[in-house]
């Protein structure tokens, strides 16, 4: 039986570890196809994502995943018209106002990964108060990463480490400390990177951390996905052999 850990044979499972992934990261797609396919504004398959969203947290919560991550809003993604864009903040509000009220209520902790810099004051301190509300929350940890961009947040990290650095107040560069500087410091590796709508690249998405991860990609438009997509792709993952550069 597959073990999603870098241990594995007799010993793991008899320790008992699960063949579950404790952590998958989606590439959510095809908003915009799904909705010119219907003759509606790109707004409408943004919302209808979002409910996709909501509906995949859950189940990914019911099956015992430590980890959800989704690419919600790319650094790259400011090109894009500004009502597109207002309609994205929106919606990264209302999910921001939804979460801190039902947080314990749904056993789900909310993180916003990226550079929240650019954002507006009120979700800047919207993302605070789910971040500190999500220390008093237990359960499945959901990681909606918004402004972010791989090869961003690994320059960013490198300026902190450098800072550091020169402070005297960190030591040599080791991989270790270096995902600490990172947005996803504490967080696992990904197990698995889906990417829904047909397009088979990985836009600058978790580029440090996908180093191990199994990739699953579906022709199905996010707005379309479904549970049994995402128990698809585990079913299909569960079948490779993860050596981590190692041998058989």
């Amino acid at each position: 039986m597959p073990i999603w850990t870098k241990e594995s044979g007799p010993a793991a499972e008899a320790a008992g570890r699960s063949a579950r992934p404790r952590h998958i990261a989606i590439i959510m797609d095809g908003n915009g196809r799904w909705a010119r396919s219907r003759g509606l504004p790109r707004t409408a398959g943004h919302a209808a994502g979002a409910e996709t969203f909501r509906k995949i947290t859950r189940y990914c919560r019911d099956i015992g995943l430590e980890h959800l991550t989704v690419y919600a809003f790319s650094t790259e993604n400011w090109k894009r018209a500004e009502e597109e864009v207002s309609s994205l903040m929106g919606l990264l509000k209302k999910y921001l106002l939804e979460a801190i009220a039902t947080m314990e209520e749904e056993r789900t902790k909310l993180y916003v990964m990226g550079d929240l810099g650019r954002l507006s004051p009120e979700l800047r301190e919207l993302s605070a108060r789910a971040l500190d509300t999500a220390e008093h929350v237990n359960g499945m940890q959901v990681n909606v990463c918004f402004n972010y961009g791989g090869r961003d947040e690994i320059r960013r990290a490198a300026q902190k480490y450098a800072l550091d650095y020169a402070a005297g107040q960190a030591g040599e560069l080791t991989e270790e400390l270096f995902s600490s500087y990172l947005d996803s410091r504490s967080i696992p590796d990904p197990d698995i990177i889906i990417r829904t709508g047909g397009e088979q690249r990985i836009s600058n998405f978790l580029l440090w951390q996908s180093a191990y991860a199994e990739y699953y990609f579906t022709d199905t438009l996010w707005p379309d996905f479904t549970p049994a997509e995402i128990d698809r792709a585990i079913e299909v993952c569960s079948r490779r052999e993860r050596r981590f550069g190692g041998t058989k």
